[in-house]
């Protein structure tokens, strides 16, 4: 008999825009979607979903690629991603549109809120899904959108480089949302070329002080030794030492979450 990933979470299946998928949920107060990177629900995003949880919220993590419990590899990787650049749920290449993929996380956003109670909703978007909590914000109920290493749409074309995954109205909206008072976390490590410096420029002008940027130096001969490889911020590039920037980055996202879910 085959062991399911992650027991320690509730699975469900969760239907919306006439796709069924697995959510694994866990904890208890203020919802957080965590939505995984490439290449799927792998170990160390399960992982982050539990401090998540244990910092006093419910965490949904739906699969979106790959399988649950998979461990994370070269070949699973490419497999992933030659996966979402011939599904119609992402869009890859594409500028100034938006995946159709975020329609299903915003129902499911929609109804953990109303699950969970609470001001509002957060997400964390990661690499692939790391601009999916950019386009959520068309609702008013996501409070708290986290971007880390936002690599839609693939920045192989200057203006692929700028531009942020989601259509002109979105972005009007997103626009009209921060002036009245929203804002965006977005996490990133300076070289990464998956993640290119424009978009987070692009943030800086469309949204002002409204974009709370968390850029951490992996420049040549930076002092703590970060390859200019690094990419994921929150997973397998985090070194758990209070003196590290990584660390010191997922603690300010954390009180980023604190702030907007459960203000004092």
């Amino acid at each position: 008999m085959e062991t399911r990933p992650y027991p320690d979470f509730e699975l469900e299946e969760r239907t919306y825009s006439g796709e069924t998928r697995p959510v694994f949920r866990r904890g208890e107060g203020p919802a957080v979607i965590v939505m995984h990177e490439v290449p799927g629900l792998y170990p160390a995003v399960a992982d982050f979903g539990r401090l998540v949880a244990e910092a006093g919220f419910t965490v949904y993590m739906p699969s979106l690629l790959g399988a649950p419990g998979r461990p994370f590899g070269p070949g699973y990787v490419l497999s992933s991603i030659t996966r979402a650049c011939i599904a119609r749920e992402f869009t890859v290449f594409a500028t100034r549109e938006r995946s159709p993929i975020t329609d299903w996380l915003r129902e499911l956003a929609r109804d953990a809120h109303g699950e969970c109670g609470g001001p509002g909703v957060g997400a964390v978007g990661m690499c692939l899904t790391g601009g999916f909590a950019l386009a959520m914000m068309v609702d008013d109920r996501m409070l708290a959108p986290v971007l880390s290493q936002p690599s839609l749409p693939f920045g192989i074309l200057p203006r692929q480089r700028r531009d942020l995954g989601v259509d002109d109205e979105t972005l009007a909206r997103i626009r009209e949302r921060t002036a009245a008072g929203a804002c965006v976390m977005g996490l990133r490590f300076t070289h990464d070329r998956m993640v290119p410096p424009e978009r987070f420029h692009r943030l800086r002008e469309e949204l002002g002080d409204a974009f709370l940027a968390v850029e951490i130096d992996s420049a040549p001969g930076n002092p703590h030794g970060i390859p200019g490889r690094a990419h994921s911020v929150l997973t397998r590039d985090l070194v758990e030492s209070p003196e590290h920037p990584t660390y010191a980055a997922r603690e300010r996202m954390m009180a980023f979450l604190k702030e907007r879910l459960r203000p004092v």
